[in-house]
């Protein structure tokens, strides 16, 4: 990242743009920097002027105590005001509900693209949910940080023999050392579930998008998201799982984000 700017309460953001046209703000998700997001830069910003940003607490990004959803809100509102003072967002997973937070909130946002936005489609996944949250809570409260990373990819789906080979790999330093963001990545997803309330309330273009062959729940998230909000369209991608392919989804976000 070669720019850096200050959030309204002085957290150092560090963030970086491509391109030319109107500015389009990339928001990862959990467990990830700006880098997650970087290999869609290059295809969208033949067409737009493309931000991508470490979120607080991660990458060369800085972080300021205490954690409120509403100061990663204000960490957008600085970023789309240093680009001109209004932008569209994409936002994977759970970075999808940050920005689908920063639209309903008021922000100069003109459009918003979600990718397979991780809320609970049952009681029994809320109920994972919330033990998930109190465990992680526990885990970073007592320094645990290795153990707040594997509740993480459990929730996440992964074997367990996969956990455990992650956590012999050199990678693993790096994925403590961003432990304590997990808990921010909780905060924004809220209880899990699908917030109907607050997804009314958003006034522009929603698009919500999921892998065709990603699990059934992903898609049914991604499906309420779109009938929740005033003007929503879903879109399943042939092929796609949850790490979905940058010059696949590329095309459809330049789409939509064209207006």
């Amino acid at each position: 990242m070669d720019k850096n700017i200050s959030s309204r309460d002085g957290t150092s953001l560090a963030y970086e743009s491509a391109g030319r046209g109107s500015p389009v703000v990339l928001v990862s998700g959990a467990m990830s920097t700006g880098a997650t997001v970087a290999p869609l830069a290059a295809p969208l910003a033949e067409r737009f002027r493309v931000v991508v940003y470490d979120r607080r607490g991660r990458g060369g990004s800085g972080d300021t105590a205490p954690y409120a959803v509403e100061r990663e809100i204000e960490d957008l509102a600085a970023l789309i005001e240093a680009v001109g003072g209004e932008a569209a967002l994409y936002g994977v997973s759970s970075g999808g509900a940050l920005a689908l937070r920063a639209a309903a909130s008021g922000l100069p946002v003109r459009r918003v693209a979600v990718y397979e936005t991780p809320y609970a489609m049952s009681e029994d996944d809320l109920g994972e949910r919330a033990r998930y949250t109190e465990r992680l809570t526990a885990a970073l409260a007592e320094g645990r940080r290795g153990d707040a990373v594997e509740l993480f990819l459990r929730l996440t789906g992964l074997a367990e023999d996969v956990i455990q080979g992650a956590r012999q790999s050199p990678m693993w330093a790096g994925m403590e050392s961003m432990a304590p963001s997990l808990a921010h990545d909780d905060a924004v997803m809220g209880d899990g579930s699908v917030p109907r309330g607050l997804l009314a309330s958003i006034p522009v273009p929603v698009l919500s998008i999921a892998g065709a062959v990603s699990p059934a729940w992903m898609r049914e998230a991604a499906r309420a998201i779109a009938e929740s909000v005033p003007r929503g369209t879903y879109r399943a991608l042939e092929g796609q799982t949850h790490m979905v392919e940058p010059d696949v989804l590329a095309p459809v976000l330049a789409e939509f984000l064209s207006g």
